[in-house]
């Protein structure tokens, strides 16, 4: 055999150990251009973070254990980040997308995240977690599908339709943010956005006339998985359709006991997957509603969102009276008893949490206890800041998770406490010393007067127990030890707590907030480090070779580096440029 015939052979066993890899773990590449746009969702223009000059931006559809390669180049005037609200990052919190583990990425560079959706299913979202600046958009929904082999638990539906909802304000986000920094309150917002568009007008007094509104059209008879996000500031919303039924199935990762509701609450941060089926007469159009929850809902009429559901052999518009919220003002177990009632499907095939080798959480042995209080905002040091436990955290120039990797000292502090500090508050930068492998009980009580939600980066922990008052030891007795669910994202009632178990398995530096972003701006957070005291690669992914560098390690920043960034070569590339190399070697045997 000739060397010209042998290379040929060679190229051909690597194409097909290529295209055998790829189909094993494929990639799926994204480039996104973050920019500002000016648009006026409520009527009055304004400037809008965009991507790829859409807002909100493109959904990434990818299935499980697919590997993900997004390159952003930042076009905006100020840094940035992009969290994967409710990816897991399994081994890599290199990932994540938050101060706590990444520098930012500079004004009009350009880096790309890389990273594998590993034993994950369900519904997510994206977002800019720096600045404020998701109160000006830069969102997008994530959808990670089941492998073919493994049954979704219902019938599949005819579409995918993807729903942002959320409160919005026509002030610039670099607005509110110094609001925030002179001590003020945001107030109240100026309207609630269906897909980053305002409210149809079914009242000439409450909406103006011009604004933009979303349409949804479907097919009459049919099923659709509506993916609803709360993708807003700081604001509860009732999401519900005219004389439809939302069959839940879905919410952040774990399907659900099917059960039907005429309306739901959706907290700040959250996601939920419906069934809904188009089986209502066509004579008109439906209101698709998202109204504020929890306030004075006469003074705050104009906070609410509406979309039209158009049937394709609709006769008419939609008309008359929106459907009503739930009639609970004197009733505050309504909502409380409703997410109560949101159930894991624990028969139901696909990824889903299973620590310590058993689905049942509620046997096992709890290594670690929290109990972390938020209350209203106070001045520290003359600021007017936010706390979990008497302590507001600050931010390092240096993110924890580089810090460790160049064993940097004085970078945080590993003393977060076990339960509120009774002294005055602190502003430090002080973390939870999580134990691999650890069961981390976590009691979340909100002495503030307002909703908040809480959400772990890296896990998906279990919503075992809430009630109103103050959580003491005797409220174990009512958690939910069999069914409850497991998501990333959980709602704190005011003068209420939630207990919430989390199964430490994996490894890295993971942000645990309120979603809330005014209280998250000012300090209402802090991390979890979690560390395998066993030196070994299979527990934790190296640091990426494009990693930034800032704060005390700046000086390792190479610009060019970043400069010549591009996304990164994926399977399909790599699969062209060997069927190249093939054809050339082929020309030159045979000609």
């Amino acid at each position: 055999m000739s060397s010209s015939t042998a290379f040929f052979f060679f190229l051909v066993n690597v194409s097909l150990l290529l295209t055998l890899s790829s189909a094993a773990d494929p990639f799926v590449s994204y480039d996104f251009e973050v920019s500002y746009i000016t648009a006026s969702p409520l009527g009055v223009p304004q400037q809008v973070i965009a991507i790829n000059k859409k807002f909100p931006g493109p959904t990434i559809n990818v299935t499980t254990n697919n590997n993900v390669a997004v390159n952003v180049r930042n076009k905006l005037d100020e840094s940035l980040l992009l969290h994967w609200s409710g990816i897991q990052q399994r081994r890599s919190s290199w990932q994540d997308g938050v101060l706590g583990t990444n520098c930012p990425i500079p004004s009009k560079w350009n880096w790309t995240y890389q990273f594998q959706v590993k034993d994950q299913i369900g519904s997510f979202f994206y977002f800019p977690s720096l600045h404020l600046q998701r109160a000006a958009g830069g969102f997008g929904g994530f959808i990670i599908n089941n492998r073919p082999i493994i049954p979704i638990p219902f019938d599949t539906p005819y579409d995918d339709i993807v729903v942002f909802i959320g409160d919005w304000y026509t002030r610039n986000h670099t607005d509110l943010r110094k609001a925030l920094d002179d001590g003020k309150d945001l107030g109240m917002p100026d309207g609630v956005l269906i897909n980053g568009k305002g409210p149809y007008r079914y009242n000439d007094t409450l909406v103006p006339d011009g604004i933009d509104y979303e349409t949804i059209e479907v097919h009459p008879g049919k099923t659709y998985r509506l993916r609803v996000h709360n993708v807003g500031v700081s604001t509860s919303l009732n999401f519900r359709i005219q004389s439809h039924n939302l069959l839940l199935a879905e919410t952040e990762g774990s399907y659900t006991v099917q059960q039907n509701y005429t309306s739901l609450d959706i907290h700040v941060g959250q996601s939920y997957s419906f069934l809904v089926t188009m089986d209502q007469n066509a004579s008109s159009d439906y209101y698709i509603v998202a109204s504020a929850r929890f306030v004075n809902e006469s003074r705050w009429q104009k906070v609410t969102g509406v979309a039209i559901l158009r049937y394709t052999n609709s006769k008419g518009k939609a008309h008359g009276p929106l459907p009503p919220a739930p009639d609970d003002q004197f009733d505050k177990t309504y909502s409380m008893n409703q997410a109560r009632s949101i159930r894991w499907n624990v028969s139901a095939s696909g990824a889903r949490p299973n620590p310590q080798g058993s689905f049942r959480y509620g046997s096992i042995n709890v290594t670690e206890i929290y109990v972390l209080k938020n209350k209203l905002p106070e001045k520290i040091n003359g600021k007017r800041r936010a706390t979990v436990s008497g302590i507001s955290f600050v931010n390092p120039s240096t993110p924890i998770r580089l810090a460790d990797q160049y064993k940097l000292k004085g970078v945080y502090k590993l003393d977060f406490p076990t339960k509120p500090i009774t002294g005055p508050p602190r502003a430090e930068t002080s973390i939870i010393n999580g134990t691999y492998r650890g069961f981390m009980e976590v009691i979340l009580q909100n002495n503030d007067t307002k909703m908040h939600t809480y959400h772990m980066s890296g896990y998906a922990f279990f919503v075992v127990g809430m009630d109103y008052g103050d959580w003491s030891e005797n409220s174990r007795g009512t958690y939910n030890k069999w069914d409850g669910i497991a998501r990333t994202t959980a709602q704190v009632y005011p003068g209420a707590w939630t207990a919430i178990l989390v199964s430490l398995d994996n490894v890295g530096v993971w942000n645990l907030r309120t979603e809330n972003l005014d209280s998250w701006y000012l300090g209402q957070e802090t991390y979890v480090r979690v560390v395998n005291p066993e030196v070994t690669n299979k527990t934790e992914l190296p640091i990426p070779d494009n990693a930034l560098f800032c704060g005390a390690l700046s000086k390792l920043q190479k610009p060019q580096v970043i400069a010549s960034a591009a996304s990164p070569i994926n399977g399909n590339t790599l699969k062209l440029f060997f069927t190249w190399l093939i054809i050339c070697a082929w020309i030159h045997i045979f000609q």
